[in-house]
């Protein structure tokens, strides 16, 4: 996702650690940034579509869980143990929120580890779960995708590379990520983890693209027509990546058909906003599907819903940038992250 930085915030979460297993307090709301005083800075549901209210009510309240962050990020649900992970990308760290309890750091560093200094210092962004319940983070500052040796339960900052480079050449910073059920990841590779860009000395490959990485640690190009390819998501069958478009110049949702092999056989557009919609602060960033194939997009003005057909059929206004989200327990809670806090609003 592309940061924002914004005026210091202080955190009060002072941990000063590798890992961190207690509960640190992480509740003060930032004073709001330029960025949040978007046309529609009021938090509320609109309902596009009858087919909207098996999700939402135009009276849903989205409720903030907790501020003071910089950039909130890799949303996570984990199953087992019911919470929620994100990252905080100028951090280096990763959080972690439960119900009914405090939110608290995870870990630190989550994606910068000093092994490359040609990126930024920013930490992991999207953070996902392997086949076997590991934590596979994509590392912003290290420019690769790696996974935590150790157990979600004992979190430590001890990795193992996955992938770092494409044809010899090193990733741009890969930035969000899906597993399929033959253990094959698609993963998007933006320039944001580096300093200046697409204009960056350090940047290596000539495009910005949506990669494979198989089994056996092979990294393939699924597609490269992206400027700026950001968040992903599967379609339940697996046949379909849809794959959110953040250049400011053509905020767009792209579906590419996939063959026997897994990569392209057909790209086309799931949803482009008109240019009204396009004008809301964001642009097309992390998202979700669900197990029936509506997809949960953060975007322009917030969080969208589409049906599996492509039509939106409600939006969350969040009142500030929308970067991802992720679906909570039996898929009845969206949580959100935005800008500098963490969100949520009850599904039916």
């Amino acid at each position: 996702m592309k940061k924002v930085y914004l005026i210091p915030i202080l955190l009060l979460c002072g941990c000063i650690m590798n890992s961190c297993n207690n509960s640190t307090p992480v509740t003060a709301e930032a004073k709001p940034s330029k960025d949040s005083l978007a046309k529609d800075t009021i938090r509320r549901v609109e309902i596009l579509d009858p087919e909207g209210n098996k999700f939402l009510d135009s009276n849903s309240k989205v409720e903030v869980l907790a501020g003071g962050f910089k950039w909130t990020e890799g949303a996570l649900y984990v199953a087992d143990g019911d919470y929620f992970l994100f990252s905080d990308i100028p951090n280096n760290k990763v959080y972690k929120w439960k119900d009914g309890g405090d939110t608290s750091l995870y870990l630190t560093p989550s994606g910068f580890t000093g092994i490359l200094l040609t990126g930024t210092t920013g930490g992991s962004n999207g953070l996902i779960l392997d086949k076997k319940g590991q934590l596979v983070l994509m590392q912003e500052g290290d420019r690769r995708v790696a996974r935590m040796k150790a157990p979600l339960s004992a979190p430590k900052p001890d990795f193992e590379k996955l992938a770092d480079n494409y044809g010899g050449k090193h990733l741009n910073s890969p930035n969000d990520g899906i597993y399929n059920a033959n253990g094959d990841l698609y993963f998007t590779d933006p320039p944001y983890g580096l300093k200046k860009g697409t204009q960056d000395s350090a940047k290596e490959l000539s495009f910005q693209g949506v990669m494979l990485l198989r089994p056996n640690g092979k990294v393939e190009v699924v597609t490269d027509e992206l400027k700026y390819p950001n968040g992903i998501a599967l379609t339940p069958d697996g046949k379909t990546l849809l794959i959110g478009n953040s250049d400011g110049d053509n905020k767009v949702w792209m579906k590419y058909d996939l063959d026997e092999r897994g990569l392209m056989k057909s790209s086309a557009v799931f949803y482009k906003p008109t240019i009204e919609e396009a004008k809301a602060n964001g642009s097309p960033d992390g998202m979700k599907i669900s197990k029936e194939g509506y997809l949960f997009a953060t975007g322009p003005g917030g969080v969208w819903i589409f049906n599996p057909a492509g039509k939106p059929i409600a939006r969350i206004y969040v009142g500030d940038l929308a970067a991802n989200c992720a679906l909570g327990k039996d898929e009845k809670i969206l949580f959100m992250n935005c800008n500098h806090q963490v969100m949520r609003i009850r599904l039916k």
